[in-house]
């Protein structure tokens, strides 16, 4: 079975975290060791320390394996991110000073990004004045608008409920207030939301009750 991108993102960052934790406690290790073995008190005399190929050939192979790990899980997760499903819908993104705009397919314009559960969704970013980076903790996305330039991300939600919107990128002094949400609820709850008929020379801004919000 495929992962996801939270599931892929949480295992590159784990096997990262587990290499450095690692490495820590050995490095730390053998610090106090050679202490302990070369002090001062073992050893008045200084001794001559002549090379070992071996030793030489394992630090510097290892490391290079090690490197080789972390880039290949980063790269998968990387390139699973950028290559959205062909049957992604499509959600325009736009970023200001300190709001999300969302419209869909349909025309439809949005302060909350609603979403069907189960279902690929594809943003297009865009900004119309400063840099913004659009960012959605949940499910480990996070990708810059800049003005004058098409950027995109994607995403798949597999629970209904309400997640947090975020802007993590600096954008001015209201930039901890640039927040919004993204409903995911079922597809026929959705379906009753896009199709519902709306003012023509306004934009829609219902929002279908949720009571959950979730940060994971």
């Amino acid at each position: 079975m495929k992962q996801t991108i939270v599931q892929h993102t949480d295992l590159t960052f784990l096997i990262i975290i587990g290499i450095s934790f690692f490495f820590l406690a050995v490095i730390t290790a053998l610090m106090f060791y050679f202490m302990y073995k070369y002090s001062r008190k073992k050893n008045p005399v200084a001794t001559d320390i002549t090379g070992n190929t071996t030793i030489e050939i394992l630090w510097t192979v290892i490391p290079t394996i090690l490197v080789m790990v972390m880039f290949f899980y980063g790269y998968a997760g990387f390139k699973q991110i950028r290559n959205a499903p062909s049957d992604a819908m499509t959600v325009k993104v736009t970023g200001r000073m300190w709001v999300w705009n969302f419209e869909y397919e349909n025309g439809v314009k949005s302060d909350t990004l609603f979403v069907p559960t189960g279902k690929p969704v594809k943003l297009e970013l865009n900004s119309v004045d400063v840099n913004h980076s659009f960012y959605i903790p949940a499910f480990r996305i996070k990708e810059d608008a800049v003005p004058g330039r098409k950027n995109y991300l994607w995403f798949e939600p597999t629970e209904d409920g309400e997640y947090y919107v975020e802007c993590a990128e600096y954008c001015g002094l209201s930039h901890s207030y640039m927040l919004s949400k993204v409903v995911s609820m079922p597809k026929d709850k959705y379906d009753a939301w896009y199709n519902a008929p709306r003012p023509k020379e306004g934009a829609d801004t219902t929002k279908p009750k949720s009571d959950t919000l979730k940060t994971k």
